[in-house]
């Protein structure tokens, strides 16, 4: 059997998109051999400027697209990729921009399957999600996104596999931000203040531009807003009641964070929690209750939340069939080497959907 050719137009060459193409690059002769599968980059992009190369990047591709990336709209990589007669074609959205996500339709009616660790397309209003998805099947494509809950391991997967089997799902919850519970954590084990701590993990990089949108509780709602509806749930980001770990109180009238405050407030919760309890920061999707929710909890020490280490994510996941103990996905922080395979796990599956329709037709 002749092998299939994939062609993938990268959207963003930050950490994860440069880790993507060398990772491919490397394991060519691999997916080759194990999968009868031949990947192609004929497009890589950053924000502003794309690299067109026909047959593909090669090893030299950063200096080649240094010289010669030029200006481009998505509607200049639509017409590449028509003139060309790319056949295949899998855009993968290694960003976090909102223009992009809004150029998801168009991929989709010119012949583009989606791979995506972008989270924001997963939480668009109700009527803009069930559009893409409309489109989806409309034109017979694929949108997988694993990795925009920042996890390199199948946590969506596995929530749509008991999904679809009848299962009952009653609850979801789980720490699913890296950043917070590596302060959590040692705020549990350390006699640190608080706002020390913050300053620690912004000093580690760890919280970088999603420093707000950890503390607000923001990119916590958004994850659980992407679970909730790969169980068929139609909500709204703002269904979600968001309980901030910064209060109007702990800010000075310039924005700035009021230590003095924010530390006094984390004090009193840890120390008036009950014994052998830590604090952790959740997101809740309780199904009976119909309730979402983000906020802060004290939680046994012996519970697998109570348990978690360094910068480790959990996700609990409650079912009729295995009552009040949860299938439990836990994980070390992802690196952008993990969130990179497990973007090529989707490629892989996506690819495979492409090889058994090619196989329909012979």
């Amino acid at each position: 059997m002749s092998k299939l050719k994939i062609n993938i137009i990268l959207f963003g060459i930050g950490n994860i998109g440069s880790t993507l193409i060398n990772q491919i690059i490397e394991s060519q002769e691999f997916f080759l051999e194990s999968k009868n599968i031949d990947f192609h980059f004929p497009i890589i992009t950053n924000s502003t400027v794309a690299f067109f190369e026909k047959e593909g990047v090669g090893y030299s591709w950063e200096t080649n697209f240094l010289e010669l990336a030029v200006p481009f709209k998505v509607e200049d990589i639509v017409e590449f990729a028509k003139e060309n007669e790319f056949e295949n074609l899998i855009a993968v959205d290694a960003t976090a921009s909102d223009e992009l996500i809004g150029h998801y339709n168009t991929l989709i009616q010119n012949g583009f399957n989606i791979v995506a660790v972008n989270k924001k397309a997963n939480t668009l209003p109700l009527d803009l999600y069930k559009e893409i998805r409309s489109n989806l099947k409309k034109y017979d494509k694929e949108f997988l996104y694993e990795t925009s809950v920042d996890t390199g391991f199948p946590v969506l997967q596995t929530l749509r596999d008991l999904y679809y089997s009848g299962e009952k799902i009653t609850k979801i919850r789980g720490v699913f931000s890296d950043n917070l519970s590596y302060v959590f954590n040692r705020f549990a084990n350390e006699e640190a203040t608080f706002s020390s701590l913050l300053k620690d993990a912004s000093l580690l990089g760890l919280m970088r531009s999603t420093f707000k949108e950890d503390l607000s509780g923001n990119d916590t709602a958004r994850k659980l807003l992407i679970l909730t509806r790969e169980i068929g749930k139609d909500f709204e980001l703002s269904d979600i009641k968001i309980n901030s770990l910064i209060k109007e109180e702990f800010l000075e009238k310039n924005g700035i964070l009021n230590k003095e405050a924010i530390d006094k407030s984390f004090k009193i919760a840890k120390i008036t929690q009950a014994d052998n309890h830590v604090l952790r920061y959740v997101g809740e999707f309780d199904v009976e209750k119909n309730k979402l929710e983000v906020k802060l909890v004290s939680e046994p020490v012996s519970s697998a939340i109570g348990q978690l280490k360094g910068s480790d994510t959990i996700f609990e996941i409650y079912t009729k069939s295995y009552a009040d103990v949860p299938i439990v996905i836990q994980s070390a922080s992802a690196c952008k080497q993990a969130i990179s395979r497990g973007i090529i796990t989707d490629i892989l599956k996506v690819a495979e959907k492409i090889k058994n329709k090619e196989a329909v037709w012979l």
